[in-house]
């Protein structure tokens, strides 16, 4: 299971981020709707050589964040996914990010998670369809997390979701992308403070096992030296006997 410092510089503009969902009762209508793990969208990008992650967060808006602040709140819930060999080419990673970075400091897209979530709900579904892809032309409101990620990678030069919309786009969808493949779950690097008490541990169980040596060691020379004086008084008792 390697840290998030060992792997983070294979990490590259407009990588996928995807979020597993918590206890929190948003994300799990998010996962149970969209038939996956996932309740969030996000994407990768580098900033002065900080690894960011660019994304669009209920109750924030849109907004960059350094990753390794998120991986230390959500351990182990963060997987990175890469593009597919057969999509490097045709990926603009550029353009994605500048996609992500235009829908920071810009409201949640409220209106759109709505009109998402009715394709979901019984019998109103009934009267609501998901658009095509065709229709991204006139995806110009705010847009939500997934929502976003789909609309900066067209940006970029792929259909992440192939015959279905940007603002129809969950988490799951992107997960499920031919254009993408799973790559890497993020766990948070040691802190200083965790690595002196790893050391410190480390430290006082070998003192302990060395103390216990030496301890056992002494204990086997009085046991010998004993055994010593022990055969010299029988040699001398034998000795009186014969005398």
């Amino acid at each position: 299971m390697p840290n998030y410092s060992t792997i983070r510089h294979n990490i590259t503009d407009g990588d996928l981020l995807l979020f597993r969902s918590g206890a929190g009762a948003i994300g799990k209508l998010i996962t149970t709707g969209g038939r996956s793990e996932y309740s969030h969208a996000a994407m990768a990008a580098w900033w002065n050589g900080r690894l960011m992650c660019l994304e669009t967060v209920q109750f924030h808006g849109g907004r960059a964040v350094a990753l390794s602040n998120l991986i230390r709140e959500y351990p182990g819930r963060i997987d990175v996914f890469k593009i597919a060999h057969e999509y490097r080419k045709k990926y603009n990673r550029k353009a994605a990010v500048l996609s992500m970075i235009e829908a920071t400091a810009r409201d949640y897209g409220w209106q759109a998670l709505a009109r998402a979530s009715l394709v979901h709900l019984p019998i109103v579904r009934l009267f609501t369809h998901p658009m095509l892809a065709a229709d991204d032309c006139s995806n110009g409101d705010l847009p939500y997390c997934s929502y976003a990620v789909a609309r900066a990678m067209r940006a970029g030069g792929i259909d992440p979701v192939l015959n279905l919309a940007d603002k129809f786009t969950e988490p799951g969808d992107l997960a499920r992308s031919v254009a993408f493949r799973k790559w890497e779950t993020l766990w948070p690097s040691e802190t200083k403070l965790e690595k002196k008490a790893k050391a410190h541990k480390a430290l006082t169980e070998r003192l302990k096992t060395e103390r216990g040596s030496t301890q056992t060691s002494h204990e086997c020379r009085s046991h010998l030296l004993l055994g010593d004086v022990i055969q010299d008084m029988k040699a001398e008792v034998e000795s009186c006997e014969k005398s």
